[in-house]
């Protein structure tokens, strides 16, 4: 193990540490500078504000430019709250206010996660000038319309004897800057745990994030949620800050900057977007006090974020972080998880133990599956069962529905008609993500995996959604210290023979690598029903013959279906084996009865004869 406890804690801990002194030392130099705090206040907030962005743009990749309606919802409400005498507790309508922008996160993540992509974002953008309109038209009797509210009151503790109010600058820093170091302190815990790993996966690959057994819906619609609660509480304590809750809160230009300054700052690093802010506050501030360039500071703004867009594409902290991480952090990281549990590695990734379901005489069975496109059959009446423990392999010309039919089997496209049961359960109606918790996992023929990602979190984010479900929030533990997860991790990078590569990103691996690693995804969920498409294309031979060897390790006590085109490797592995010709069965048997099947031999074989040692 590298370092002592200590010494690890301390650098699990660092960045707090780091942020915990940058914010008590900060406020004296801003004093000594600007005779003032209120800058660094503003800051923070903006901070604060970003952070929730972050979470949901950096990591999940969730590009919303609706963040205001939040920002917005949160402030007005603890505003009216305060300033209408309905509540006199400034901090139960801070409460309240947060709440009021978790809701509204929920309804606009209702309607807008509905879309992905352009469409996402411009349906955030549109919830976004529906809340300024409605702040300035229909509610301005409670907002106060174009003149917002003013007279918003400080917050005191109020504890016997004790009396303390956070009126006048520092103290409104203090509070401020306490809420944002906890709130970087929380979001830093997501983005360690099992929930940010989900997270980045979805960003670098949604449908194979889905496929691995992960709820996506669920957790976009959680961190949309939770990005909306960090705007709410920022727009509360803006209007705390200033005794004045603004208009413009709810305004297209609040959430352009908030976008401009986390771009700017980094993206995925937390601390982006409150350095985002500080050089956007700064510039802003400075250049409306040159004579000649006041006029001119939106248009030299706007050049800045491109030249550091160009030169930096992960932003200024995203540079600097990338400066100071160790190369080899994950395969630390690996280790310190496998070890802290006081687990050995295993010497060789096992296949789990599947007992019989019920009665079920097989572990697989299609009954008359079919699937059509428009006016094409692409697979017409299939039906076939698997015995548990069996390898079938399924064969055929181009075209002849084989990768649909594993489509079919795998939940990724529903069925035309037809039914499917896993050890007499009938899936049909179960989605790719709910068959892959029931013990279904695919390898594909192009490969899909998360190219950011070193191989070792690659196989963490395929362990967990076995380990946790579809939809946990354990934000609280890291995601490489489930001893469960890390047994799997470091015994399929020992089977896979990409121990040393555990640590690279998987954009360094070869082709052959990368192979094995697309297999290793497909095993991590502990699959009962192993589907392989294809896993020999596009492999030099020494290659295919490793996979092949891979294959026959890994079929001892597993169920797998078989797409290959090597028919070397298909009458080696296979115990039986199915033949497709245009979407329908063509020929069902053993290796030798296909062999000798005349249909086979004119259809697909073209008269070549399978190894006699087949």
């Amino acid at each position: 193990m590298r370092g002592s406890p200590a010494r690890l804690a301390l650098a699990r801990w660092t960045p707090e540490i780091l942020l915990a002194l940058a914010l008590a030392a900060l406020p004296f130099g801003f004093d000594a500078a600007l005779h003032s705090v209120n800058l660094l206040t503003r800051i923070l907030l903006w901070g604060l504000f970003g952070l929730g962005f972050d979470l949901l743009f950096g990591y999940a990749g969730l590009f919303s430019f609706g963040q205001s309606a939040f920002y917005g919802a949160g402030g007005f409400t603890t505003a009216f709250l305060l300033t209408s005498g309905v509540l006199s507790n400034v901090w139960l309508a801070i409460l309240i206010g947060v709440a009021a922008a978790a809701v509204y996160g929920v309804v606009v993540g209702f309607f807008s996660l509905r879309r992905t992509g352009l469409y996402f974002a411009m349906i955030t953008l549109a919830f976004g000038e529906l809340s300024y309109f409605f702040e300035n038209s229909p509610l301005s009797a409670w907002t106060g319309g174009e003149n917002g509210l003013p007279g918003v009151p400080y917050p005191a503790i109020n504890l016997g004897p004790i009396h303390f109010a956070f009126s006048g600058s520092w103290r409104i820093y203090e509070l401020v800057a306490a809420f944002f170091f906890f709130g970087y302190v929380f979001a830093r815990f997501v983005a360690r745990s099992p929930v940010g790993s989900v997270l980045v996966a979805i960003r670098l690959n949604p449908a194979r994030t889905a496929a691995l057994g992960h709820r996506v819906a669920g957790y976009k619609l959680a961190v949309f949620v939770l990005a909306a609660i960090y705007a709410g509480l920022a727009g509360a304590l803006l209007g705390i800050f200033q005794s004045y809750m603004p208009p413009d809160a709810f305004s297209l230009n609040t959430s352009g900057q908030l976008v401009f300054q986390t771009v700017i700052g980094g993206m995925g690093t937390l601390i982006g977007p409150a350095i985002g802010a500080a050089v956007w506050l700064f510039l802003r501030t400075g250049l409306q006090q040159i004579p000649y360039l006041s006029v001119l500071w939106k248009f030299i703004l706007g050049a800045i974020f491109v030249l550091i867009v160009s030169l930096l594409r992960k932003g200024i902290g995203g540079a600097v972080l990338s400066l100071l991480k160790p190369r080899r952090w994950a395969l630390a990281r690996l280790d310190r998880g496998v070890l802290a549990a006081g687990e050995a590695v295993a010497p060789r990734f096992e296949a789990p133990t599947q007992p019989r379901r019920g009665s079920a005489e097989f572990a697989l069975e299609a009954r008359r599956v079919s699937k059509s496109y428009g006016g094409v059959r692409a697979v017409s009446d299939v039906s076939f069962a698997v015995p548990e423990g069996e390898l079938y392999a399924v064969i055929g010309p181009n075209g002849a529905g084989k990768s649909t039919f594993l489509r079919l089997l795998s939940g990724e496209e529903p069925l035309a008609a037809g039914k499917i049961l896993l050890y007499g359960s009938d899936i049909t109606g179960q989605d790719v993500t709910r068959r892959n918790q029931s013990g279904i996992a695919k390898s594909y023929q192009i490969n899909q995996l998360f190219v950011e990602l070193s191989v070792g979190q690659n196989l963490r984010v395929a362990a967990l959604a076995r380990q946790r479900g579809a939809l946990r929030f354990d934000v609280f533990r890291a995601a490489d210290s489930i001893a469960s997860v890390e047994r799997v991790v470091g015994a399929l990078l020992d089977e896979l023979g990409l121990r040393e590569r555990a640590d690279h990103p998987v954009r360094e691996l070869t082709h052959g690598e990368k192979r094995r690693l697309e297999l290793g995804l497909a095993l991590a969920s502990l699959p009962s029903l192993l589907l392989l498409d294809e896993p020999l294309a596009g492999l030099s031979a020494t290659e295919r013959q490793e996979i092949r060897e891979l294959i026959g390790r890994l079929r001892k006590g597993r169920t797998i279906v078989l797409v290959e085109h090597d028919m070397d490797a298909v009458f080696a592995l296979a115990t039986r084996i199915v033949v497709l010709r245009e979407g329908s069965l063509l020929a069902e048997g053993i290796p030798e009865q296909i062999r000798r099947d005349r249909r086979v031999r004119e259809a697909y074989l073209g008269g070549v004869k399978a190894p006699a040692n087949a």
